[in-house]
């Protein structure tokens, strides 16, 4: 099953309204499940099996933010203008194509229709996210390295 089939079957799980889909295969095995109260919520948990152990990472606790409510309502109404690039996947999300060379995009940085934003791995495949429309990176919403979830936001654009 290729990244591409994956996807597929994101999208058709969310659309299709059932609450919990799993395919297995002799090694790889995926979990999809979402809320039956017509959320947009998708989770999904990949298992690989590999024949040599590896480290688990231990669960990041969650902060709460402890900003004052007016401050929150104030950035909200900053980012409304703005379009966020999403993650079309599930994996881990890189800002450069290899560690010996330059990151894709920095924070004010023009970006058009189809220029490569960054690369996200997944399965030992590194797909390359373009972004779908022109305009400025005024924010980037993720740390180089760390793993993103299908829809996840990872670029805020400026179109103006």
């Amino acid at each position: 099953m290729d990244i591409k089939d994956i996807q597929n079957l994101i999208k058709f799980v969310s659309k299709a309204e059932v609450s919990e889909v799993k395919y297995k295969t002799k090694d790889f095995e995926i979990t999809i499940k979402t809320p039956l109260a017509g959320s947009d919520a998708v989770y999904a948990q990949p298992a690989v099996y590999h024949t040599a152990p590896q480290a688990v990472a231990a669960p990041v606790p969650v902060a709460t933010p402890a900003a004052p409510a007016a401050e929150k309502a104030e950035a909200a109404s900053d980012d409304s203008k703005y379009v966020t690039i999403k993650s079309p996947m599930i994996g881990t999300f890189y800002r450069k194509p290899s560690p010996d060379k330059d990151v894709f995009v920095n924070v004010g940085d023009e970006v058009s229709v189809g220029k490569v934003v960054c690369v996200i791995e997944a399965m030992k495949l590194f797909n390359q996210i373009e972004s779908e429309i022109s305009g400025k990176i005024v924010k980037i919403l993720v740390d180089d390295a760390t793993p993103v979830e299908y829809d996840q936001p990872l670029f805020l654009v400026d179109p103006s």
